[in-house]
């Protein structure tokens, strides 16, 4: 539709999501927080799309952050929703059963760091400045950015990133662990492609049973993610990928993987 703030579009099975407000540095409004839910509900269950990329129009932002104008008259109960609907959709993203990749055009700032982070893997342009800076507003992180920035970055890095507002360059948001790969801005696009295209050509069974077992073992013990993920791994011995998969190992030539 015209008046979606998303652009949607799909070549060889990558579908590329982008948020579209640059007028508003791509902020996210409670109109966009529900078309990026309903984007990958709807991608989630496209049999045609195998990977999505996630990244935001125009050459200075991802996505800055929410919209401070629909934020600024918010009671505290429609505060707490906003915050909820923010992580629903985020932790829809993260449970997606196809890779998501969020390609960082520019500045990913509190909510735009927040959806980054709920994304499988992120590869940022040179350019690009990551934070929380809500302390800046009197404000904390609502959307996961205090859950998620602690699980890939550990305490100290949180609470550094949390406390002082201070943004980030893309190279130290590698070195935290923030971010997966740092490349020139101009080829930003292309190399994001490629890793998309990659992930596209992989078993989608196995993929999907991969993003489980990282998911599931984030947040429980030892000993219940080693027992799921023996789990999962019996499962894939089901399909056809991995008669494929194996059988062409012992071929000598490159798999076909059907998704089945």
């Amino acid at each position: 539709m015209s008046d979606s703030p998303l652009l949607i579009d799909t070549q060889d099975g990558v579908r590329t999501i982008t948020v579209n407000r640059p007028d508003k540095l791509n902020a996210l409004n409670s109109a966009t927080l529900d078309a990026l839910h309903q984007a990958f509900d709807v991608a989630a269950g496209d049999a045609a799309v195998r990977v999505v990329v996630l990244t935001g129009a125009g050459e200075k932002a991802f996505v800055a952050g929410a919209d401070i104008s629909e934020m600024n008259g918010l009671t505290p109960v429609e505060g707490r929703d906003f915050s909820l609907r923010g992580q629903r959709m985020m932790r829809r993203i993260e449970k997606m059963p196809k890779p998501v990749i969020a390609a960082i055009n520019g500045f990913a700032l509190g909510g735009g760091l927040e959806l980054a982070m709920s994304c499988h893997l992120r590869i940022a342009g040179d350019n690009a400045k990551l934070g929380q800076p809500e302390i800046n507003l009197g404000l904390i992180p609502g959307f996961g950015g205090s859950q998620r920035l602690l699980r890939l970055a550990g305490r100290a890095a949180t609470l550094e990133l949390c406390l002082t507002g201070a943004p980030v360059t893309a190279d130290r948001a590698r070195e935290l662990g923030i971010v997966n790969r740092v490349v020139p801005a101009a080829e930003l696009q292309a190399e994001t492609m490629k890793l998309a295209g990659q992930l596209a050509n992989a078993a989608p069974l196995a993929l999907r049973a991969m993003i489980d077992c990282v998911n599931v073992g984030g947040e429980c013990g030892i000993e219940e993610g080693l027992e799921y993920e023996s789990a999962q791994f019996g499962l894939v011995f089901s399909t056809d990928d991995m008669r494929e998969g194996t059988g062409a190992f012992l071929d000598k030539r490159k798999p076909a993987f059907k998704g089945r």
